[in-house]
């Protein structure tokens, strides 16, 4: 069972041009092909990268706030009210004027009263700008060096200059050291977001 799933997971039709089996994209001469393998190294680089993340953000972004000035607005913090926290938690976190009024009968509150802790919860909930600076910094500068190692290594190859060269020998192409540890950083660092994505800061 777990055999035939596997044939059908890589069969050739599936993944590679006509005429070509993975047999062909097997190393040899020196020359090095990709391999579907590969990128089981982007796992552990992944949560490397997190690593490096949580480091750049407490040691280099945090401070880099503090010298442009980036401050934290006060929010004041909603008073602790166990019937209306439930509702929050467990129903919404915009209640209807309907439901406004019955949360008051049920908390003792005034309307204006739950209208205001409601809009002071939300506000607790929201991201602080500290923890938006630290993370549009981590991603800032990934990019910029992303981009510049990119164009370190590419710079000086004949495909740079001439777009021709790119299909040359295609489909049977071999790999370059610097373009596989370009594509596994990069789907590692995308793999790291896809992990922190519950705790990262929510975008519409």
């Amino acid at each position: 069972m777990f055999q035939t799933l596997y044939s059908y997971f890589w069969w050739e039709r599936l993944w590679l041009p006509e005429n070509l089996t993975w047999a062909d994209l097997e190393d040899r001469d020196g020359r090095v092909y990709a391999k579907a393998s590969d990128l089981y190294i982007t796992l552990p680089l992944a949560f490397l990268f997190l690593i490096v993340r949580h480091l750049f953000e407490t040691y280099v972004a945090t401070p880099l706030a503090g010298l442009l000035n980036v401050k934290e607005k006060i929010r004041l913090k909603a008073t602790p009210n166990a019937v209306l926290e439930k509702f929050y938690a467990a129903t919404t976190k915009h209640p209807k004027q309907a439901d406004v009024e019955l949360l008051s009968k049920r908390s003792g509150c005034s309307v204006r009263q739950v209208e205001r802790w409601f809009r002071r919860r939300r506000n607790q909930d929201r991201p602080s700008l500290l923890k938006k600076f630290r993370e549009a910094s981590w991603r800032f500068t990934f990019y910029l060096i992303a981009f510049i190692a990119g164009m370190a290594v590419i710079v000086d190859k004949p495909w740079f200059y001439d777009l021709r060269e790119v299909w040359k020998g295609y489909p049977i192409q071999s790999m370059l050291p610097s373009q596989y540890w370009y594509y596994m950083i990069e789907l590692s660092f995308y793999w790291s977001l896809l992990f922190s994505i519950a705790s990262d800061v929510k975008r519409k």
